[in-house]
């Protein structure tokens, strides 16, 4: 065994366990204490100014400048008291992170002395330099200008890094000229398109409903790796992910990790990571291992999307931070090991009133399931016809990955309901029929549909894990979504093309309405249409196999494997049409994102084929030779001390397999880089995403193959990068 690896070996096997103290008390007497939430702002802000913020989280209502300067002067007087000595705007840029520059409280004053400061002005809005984040064209170098605008419905937190406080102000990120520049501000605008579609329909059952919220539960998969074994892998490093590695003898064929017993190390982390998340008010609920090696899981209760999504992006900072504190490190990659499964983050999405209803929960009496049917039905219908981009708003160059690999929700996008549902809308489709309906029928009809989905429990609606997006009781679960995307890519997705559908639903019922059916009629007349249109998209058995490939075809579904491709559907006109009627996105904003990307892709193929690279030039072709030599030199002693030639005849064999890897991995390398050139001599950043997808990209699991065999061959001592049983198994 190499140095390198036995000295990274080592430094884990003499690791000491990082103490984690528990806060005194149950979770429930520290939960949110680092968090501006309603409470602490009951305390810190007069009346008149807690009455604005919550009508600004309710309704969206505008804060006077006044007011801010009171909420700025509590939110400081709040943050000095926990330690804060600092401030920032927290904000979700589009290279996938999130951003913050700090600002001090301190202000000085005359005679040498200071005060701690925080005004209005300050705390709604900053100017950070727009032009260094990734912008599409619609900011350039020398058009620096950006603004960074306070987001009253997500609430100020306290980050502590180490010794070291810092209020955080979520806030949106737009430029000069007033276009988005992250997640935050499309995903605003998704769900206020969301709730002026919603509330309208809504009111055909409730006419107390004045407010309609999506509701996102997200499911967090991650692996965990010693740092000493991280640092050796400059593959890892780089990229997130290991480019070389032969399968260990075990890996999860045995399915005994998923579930399993938490090994003491990784408890201690998942500890630490329920306090600071508690702390910071991320409801974090669950936590297990999962299938693979090396691989688990944490989930938290559903909150408001913008608040979960916020949270989903602190806790994996945390999870970075906290790891490291463990002598570790958290790999989100969608696939940092071959063989095994990768990790994604399941969004499970749903709609909630004001007056405590899911609008996709069944209900207890006719009239609420028809409502539950109406938003159920209508989502479907949303999904198929807008299942690409659906399909392209999680597409990136680690879930390519994934998604269709025989191990996660394939590329194609399909709906399980399961059998009871699919039943209710076989006989909603059979019995409604053209023409007007009778009240007999009518209310025949509703109540069958009644007897049976109140049978509809969770634990009955069967969990198909090969779908993309299925139904699971009281939610739509996506399945599709990469570890380490934010999501508020899907959420502002779903989001829109709901809304879109829900007004569609509403001018067409209105219609029958006003043609004279009543009501109910109507809305189980559009319903019946809408599952007609729809059935394409419904799929109950299994996602993996050949068979649905082909059957998909058949419906006219698309199969789109690779991300440069399936971003493609952001520039289709009918998509343009739903962002920009929703009022989501400028077509110039969606131009926008579609090349950051674009661009983001081909960084991230041009990144991994220079780590392969150089790893096969440095590490792999070096180590070979070097055994080969080995080998050589022992047969050449066998002759020379007149050994028969059958004696040493394993040893040549061993050499002309070994010669033969090493040509092809140097052969395929010099084959991949002259590609490389060619794709990087491309301007447009489609082009070249497009050139590294099919081109360059195809080049690594060839290359990856022979490196694979030498690793098998090659002696143990001489091979530098630790192996999959030791990154997999090693605690």
């Amino acid at each position: 065994m190499s140095a390198i690896r036995i000295n990274a070996i080592q430094d884990v096997l003499t690791r000491e366990m990082v103490d984690v103290k528990q806060p005194s008390g149950r979770i429930s007497e520290y939960f949110g204490v680092n968090v501006f939430h309603q409470e602490t702002m009951r305390k810190f802000l007069s009346q008149e100014a807690y009455k604005q913020v919550m009508e600004a989280i309710d309704s969206g209502k505008k804060i006077d400048f006044t007011i801010a300067d009171q909420v700025a002067s509590a939110m400081k007087a709040w943050a000095v008291t926990k330690g804060a000595t600092h401030f920032t705007h927290w904000f979700q840029p589009l290279n996938g992170s999130t951003a913050e520059k700090h600002d001090t409280f301190f202000t000085p004053v005359e005679g040498g002395k200071g005060i701690e400061n925080f005004n209005g002005k300050a705390l709604v809005q900053q100017e950070p330099d727009a032009s260094s984040f990734p912008s599409g064209g619609l900011r350039a170098t020398f058009e620096a200008r950006g603004y960074t605008a306070w987001d009253p419905s997500s609430p100020a937190f306290i980050m502590e890094i180490g010794e070291g406080k810092t209020l955080c102000i979520p806030t949106i990120f737009v430029s000069y000229t007033g276009e988005a520049l992250d997640f935050k501000a499309p995903l605003l605008k998704s769900m206020q398109a969301l709730e002026q579609a919603a509330v309208p329909v809504c009111k055909y059952f409730d006419r107390n409903v004045n407010k309609v919220v999506p509701t996102l539960g997200w499911e967090q998969e991650y692996f965990l790796v010693d740092e000493s074994l991280f640092y050796a892998r400059p593959d890892l490093v780089l990229t997130g992910r290991t480019v070389f590695g032969h399968a260990p003898a075990k890996g999860q064929q045995l399915e005994d990790h998923y579930f399993g017993s938490i090994e003491e190390r990784v408890y201690r982390f998942m500890r630490d990571l329920e306090i600071e998340s508690h702390k910071l008010g991320i409801p974090v609920s669950t936590r297990h291992n999962e299938v693979a090696p090396a691989q688990f899981e944490c989930a938290p209760v559903f909150e408001e999307a913008n608040i979960a999504v916020d949270h989903n992006q602190l806790l994996m900072d945390l999870m970075d931070r906290i790891a490291r504190r463990h002598k570790m490190r958290v790999l989100l990659h969608e696939k940092p090991y071959a063989l095994i499964n990768g990790s994604g983050k399941h969004n499970n999405w749903s709609l909630g009133t004001d007056t405590g209803k899911n609008l996709l929960s069944p209900g207890s009496t006719p009239k609420t399931n028809l409502q539950f049917l109406t938003f159920f039905v209508n989502t479907i219908k949303a999904v198929s016809a807008y299942a690409d981009i659906l399909r392209a708003s999680i597409a990136s160059a680690g879930n390519d990955h994934r998604l269709g690999a025989n191990e996660a929700p394939p590329a194609i996008i399909s709906v399980f309901i399961g059998q009871h549902l699919t039943q209710v809308l076989e006989e909603v489709e059979a019995r409604v029929k053209k023409g007007k309906l009778d009240d007999i029928e009518k209310t025949d009809l509703k109540l069958d549909i009644h007897n049976k989905i109140p049978d509809l429990m969770l634990d009955n609606t069967d969990r198909n894990r090969t779908s993309p997006f299925a139904f699971t009781g009281n939610k739509f679960e996506i399945r599709a979504v990469g570890s380490a995307a934010n999501c508020a890519s899907p959420m502002v997705v779903m989001n829109t093309i709901v809304a879109q559908q829900l007004k569609a639903f509403k001018k067409e019922v209105d219609a029958l309405i006003k043609k004279g059916d009543k009501k109910d009629v109507a809305i189980l007349k559009v319903l019946r249409n809408y599952i007609k249109d729809s059935k394409k998209i419904l799929f109950e058995g299994d996602n993996y196999s050949e068979a649905w490939e082909k059957e998909a075809e058949k419906r006219g579904l698309e199969n789109i494997k690779t991300t440069p491709h399936a971003l493609d559907a952001y520039l289709r006109e009918k998509n343009i049409s739903v962002f920009t009627e929703n009022n989501v996105f400028k077509a110039a904003e969606i131009e926008a994102r579609y090349e950051i990307l674009q661009e983001a892709y081909a960084k991230k193929i041009q990144i991994e084929g220079r780590v392969i690279g150089d790893l096969a030039r440095n590490h792999v072709i070096p180590a070979a030779i070097a055994y080969q030599n080995r080998l050589i030199n022992n047969i050449s002693g066998m002759q020379s001390i007149g050994f028969p030639e059958s004696s040493y005849q394993a040893q040549k064999e061993l050499v002309e397999k070994i010669s033969h890897y090493i040509q092809e991995v140097k052969t395929q390398v010099d084959q991949m880089v002259e590609e490389r050139k060619k794709a990087n001599k491309l301007e447009d950043a489609s082009k070249k995403a497009k050139a590294y997808c099919d081109k360059v990209k195809p080049y690594f699991d060839t290359i990856r193959y022979h490196v694979d065999k030498l690793e098998q061959y090659v002696d143990d001592e001489l091979w530098a990068i630790p192996k999959y049983r030791e990154l997999l198994f090693v605690r």
